[in-house]
C-alpha cells in the first residue's frame, strides 16, 4: 500500500499514513499526543474538512476549541442541528442566527407565532438526541443552478439571492438526515463532537450558548448585555425597513442601481443618532457633566466618531476640548509587560493613572493646566506649551479602549462623565444562518488602514490581531455595558465598499505564510458582496477613516 508524509505543525513531527487516509483519521492518531479533539485543520495553510482524503505529501495543523478556526467548525456546525431541530419541532417555522450576544448567540424562531419558552425546550431536547445518534454531516457538490432550485424548493429564498449573485459554477452544500443548508467553510465530521451546548429562552428568542475556549468542558459564561441587545435590535429594524438583511439583498440593490439611497440612509441614520447623543450631552450637561469618554475596541470608527460628535456639540451650542489618553503612558520602561514578555500597551497600566487623575483635578477645578505630550520616539513624557481651561460651556472629550473602565479616572465623581461606547455591531448576514462577526468586520477596516496609513502589510495585521483581540477582550469588552449610550459604526453597505481595497491587499500573501490561512477565509466570504465604487462614499462617512478621502484631518 502506497504511504504519503503528514508533517503536523502543531508538534513538529512528519509520520507515514496510508494513501487516501483521511484527516479524521489523521487526527484520532494525533489527538492523545495534542491533549485535546481537533475540530478542524488547514492544510498548507489553507482551510479543509476533516473528512478530506490525502493523496500527497502535506503540512497540517490541527485546531482544537481553543483555536477560533475549531471554535468556528463547532459553533457552525451547531447551528445546523439547532436548524434541523427547530424544523422537525416545529414545522413550517424557521432559524435566525441573529448576532453574538452574552458570550453565546443571539437566534429567533419565526413564522406564524412568537416562540414559547416550552417550544425552546424542547428544541434543545431534539437538538440532544440528534447529537447522540452520531450523524454525520455529508456534503454535495452540484452545479450551482441545481442548488438553487432545490434551497428554492424548501423556500430558502435568501440562500437562492446569495448563489444566484455568487457567479459560481457548482456550489457546496450540507445535509443532515435530510436537512440541507449552506455553509461557507467545513463543519465538524459529524454530531457527536458537539459535546456541550444549552439553547435558553432570551429576549425574543433563544441564546445558543457554547463551550468556554478557555476551559472547554465549561459552557462560556452567561453575561447580560441589554444595552448591546437594544443596539441590535435597532440595527436590525433598519435593516428590515430598507431591505438589506441579508448579501443577496444588498447585491440585488447595487445591480439594480439604487445603492446610492441605501447610502444615503444608512448616513443619515448615523448622523441622527450621533446627534441624538449630543442633544443627551447637552442635557446632561445641564445638570452638570464636564467629561464625554468615548471607548471602543480597535477599528471601531472611534476618531471620526468623536470628530461629528464635537460638531454636533457645537451646534447644541457647546465648546468641546480634546485630551488624548495617548499622552498619560508612563515612560517606556516601566511598561507592564504581557506573558510573552512584551510591552503591554493595551493594559490600563501602561497609564499613568495618578498623574492623569491629578490633572483632571486641576481641570475640573477651573485651574490652566500644562497638557504632557507623550514622545513615541524616546517613550517618555515631555511638555510642549499644550494647555487647557475648562471654561463655561466646555466639555472634556477624551477617547481611548479604557474610557468606560472605573479605574481610569478613579478620584472623579462619576456623576460629571458621560460614557459612550462605539463598535462595529455587523447586521447584514450572508444569509440566516451565516452571520459576518463584527470582529471580521473590524479586521477587514484595519487592515485595509494599516496597508495605506502605517505601510503594514496585510501578514502584518493579521500576525498582530491575536494580541489586539486580547487586549480588547481583557480591557475592553467586560467594560462595554458601563456607557450610558451605545453607538453602532457598522454602516449597512460598508463590506461592498470595501471590497475594492481590500481583496488586492490579502491576496499579497503568499501561501507559504501561516497567515495565508486567515486572509483566505476572508477573500471566500467577501467574493460574495458585488462592489461598490469608492465615488459613492461621502466625505464624511466613518468608512473615510479606512480609506482615505474623508473631509476630516486625522
Amino acid at each position: 500500500m502506497e504511504q504519503v508524509t503528514i508533517y503536523c505543525k502543531n508538534l513538529g513531527r512528519k509520520d507515514q499514513f496510508r494513501e487516501g487516509i483521511t484527516l479524521k483519521e489523521v487526527a484520532d492518531f494525533y489527538e492523545p499526543l495534542l491533549g485535546y479533539k481537533p475540530m478542524s485543520v488547514w492544510i498548507n495553510n489553507c482551510d479543509a474538512c476533516l473528512m478530506r482524503r490525502i493523496y500527497e505529501p502535506v503540512e497540517i495543523f490541527l485546531h482544537g476549541l481553543h483555536h477560533e478556526n475549531g471554535m468556528r467548525a463547532y459553533v457552525r456546525s451547531l447551528f445546523f442541528v439547532i436548524s434541523k431541530a427547530v424544523h422537525d419541532v416545529l414545522p413550517g417555522c424557521h432559524l435566525y442566527i441573529e448576532h453574538s450576544l452574552s458570550n453565546g448567540y443571539y437566534c429567533e424562531i419565526k413564522n406564524n407565532h412568537e416562540v414559547t419558552h416550552d417550544e425552546i425546550h424542547r428544541i434543545k431536547e431534539h437538538a440532544q438526541a440528534i447529537i447522540a445518534q452520531g450523524k454525520t454531516f455529508i456534503g454535495n457538490t452540484v452545479r450551482t443552478e441545481d442548488a438553487i432550485a432545490l434551497f428554492r424548493s424548501q423556500n430558502m429564498i435568501d440562500r437562492c439571492e446569495l448563489l444566484e449573485s455568487s457567479g459560481k459554477a457548482y456550489t457546496h452544500y450540507y445535509d443532515l438526515d435530510g436537512h440541507i443548508d449552506l455553509f461557507y467553510n467545513c463543519l465538524v465530521p459529524d454530531t457527536t463532537y458537539l459535546y456541550l451546548f444549552d439553547f435558553i429562552p432570551y429576549g425574543h428568542g433563544a441564546l445558543l450558548r457554547v463551550p468556554n475556549p478557555e476551559q472547554p468542558n465549561e459552557l462560556r459564561p452567561l453575561v447580560e448585555q441589554p444595552k448591546l441587545y437594544d443596539a441590535f435590535a435597532v440595527q436590525n429594524k433598519l435593516l428590515r425597513i430598507i431591505d438589506a438583511k441579508y448579501v443577496g439583498d444588498l447585491n440585488r440593490t447595487i445591480k439594480q442601481h439604487k445603492v446610492g439611497e441605501m447610502i444615503l440612509v444608512a448616513e443619515a441614520f448615523q448622523e441622527k443618532r450621533i446627534a441624538e447623543i449630543a442633544a443627551e450631552i447637552t442635557h446632561r450637561y445641564e445638570q452638570g457633566v464636564r467629561i464625554i469618554l468615548i471607548s471602543g475596541p480597535s477599528s471601531s470608527g472611534k476618531t471620526t466618531f468623536c470628530k461629528r460628535l464635537q460638531i454636533q456639540l457645537k451646534t447644541n451650542l457647546l465648546q468641546p476640548k480634546s485630551i488624548s489618553l495617548d499622552d498619560y503612558f508612563v515612560d517606556r520602561t516601566l511598561t507592564p509587560k504581557d506573558e510573552d514578555g512584551e510591552y503591554d500597551f493595551e493594559s490600563l497600566y501602561a497609564l499613568d493613572l495618578s498623574f492623569l487623575n491629578e490633572q483632571m483635578g486641576g481641570i475640573l477645578r477651573g485651574d490652566t493646566v500644562k497638557l504632557p505630550t507623550f514622545d513615541f520616539t524616546t517613550g517618555k513624557r515631555t511638555f510642549r506649551g499644550n494647555e487647557i481651561k475648562l471654561n463655561k460651556g466646555d466639555v472634556l472629550v477624551i477617547e481611548g479602549i479604557h474610557g468606560l473602565n472605573p479605574e481610569l479616572l478613579h478620584r472623579i465623581d462619576p456623576s460629571i462623565t458621560f460614557k459612550i461606547y462605539v463598535s462595529a455591531l455587523t447586521g447584514i448576514a450572508l444569509d440566516t444562518h451565516n452571520r459576518i462577526p463584527s470582529t471580521d468586520n473590524r479586521l477587514i477596516r484595519r487592515i485595509v488602514r494599516d496597508y495605506k496609513y502605517r505601510n503594514y502589510s496585510a501578514v502584518e495585521t493579521i500576525r498582530r490581531w491575536p494580541s489586539v483581540r486580547r487586549g480588547e477582550e481583557k480591557w475592553v469588552f467586560p467594560f462595554q455595558e458601563n456607557a450610558d449610550v451605545m453607538f453602532n459604526s457598522a454602516l449597512l453597505y460598508e463590506l461592498a465598499a470595501l471590497k475594492p481595497y481590500i481583496e488586492p491587499i490579502l491576496r499579497e500573501v503568499p501561501e507559504s505564510v501561516p497567515e495565508y490561512a486567515q486572509a483566505n477565509r476572508l477573500l471566500v466570504f467577501l467574493h460574495y458582496f458585488y462592489p461598490i465604487p469608492e465615488r459613492m462614499l461621502p466625505g464624511i462617512s466613518l468608512i473615510r477613516e479606512f480609506v482615505g478621502g474623508s473631509s476630516f484631518k486625522y
